[in-house]
């Protein structure tokens, strides 16, 4: 099955560079970002779109579902939540720290990225059972890492840079059991 994973267009504490659990929906930047992807993978023939629950990732998987294929949202790919950290900006963290597998900083009530990646995880090991040929799925930055992890392997347990950008897009080969 192939993958296409998709991060959300621009949303307000993205330009701010601040942490949020806020169900904010894309500022007028991140819905010109997906109107530019829409174009970019207009020859990808999907079967479906699953998508985070969160607006923003909804907004921007209506946006890009040029061949009005069915929309599947799936809450197990929300974005990490901050916590406590939300509302602060990024660097009152070590954002190293926040995104390394293997710290024991624990950073206010954010979530635990090894529970996190695991829920990333099992949707993914839920995906093979589908019969689907082609999925793009919208998400979060937290989310791709959580896929390069999964596909990539976790390595030195250091995700800060292996997460996509906004409106980026990465392809995936998932084999079935």
């Amino acid at each position: 099955m192939k993958i296409y994973l998709i991060r959300h267009g621009q949303v307000p504490h993205n330009a701010l560079k601040i942490y949020s659990n806020e169900n904010e929906d894309l500022n007028q930047i991140g819905i010109e970002q997906a109107k530019i992807l829409k174009n970019r993978i207009k020859d990808i023939n999907y079967d479906v779109i699953i998508t985070s629950p969160l607006v923003r990732a909804k907004h921007t998987a209506n946006i890009i579902n040029l061949n009005n294929k069915k929309i599947i949202i799936d809450n197990r790919l929300s974005e990490r939540d901050p916590g406590s950290l939300s509302g602060k900006p990024l660097n009152v963290t070590n954002r190293d720290e926040y995104w390394n597998y293997y710290t024991s900083i624990h950073y206010g009530t954010s979530e635990d990225i090894k529970l996190f990646f695991d829920k990333i995880y099992n949707f993914i090991n839920d995906l093979k059972n589908e019969k689907y040929t082609t999925v793009i799925i919208v998400a979060h930055s937290g989310v791709s890492k959580a896929f390069s992890a999964y596909f990539e392997g976790i390595n030195d347990g250091m995700f800060l840079n292996r997460g996509l950008e906004n409106c980026e897009i990465k392809e995936y080969e998932l084999n079935r059991n």
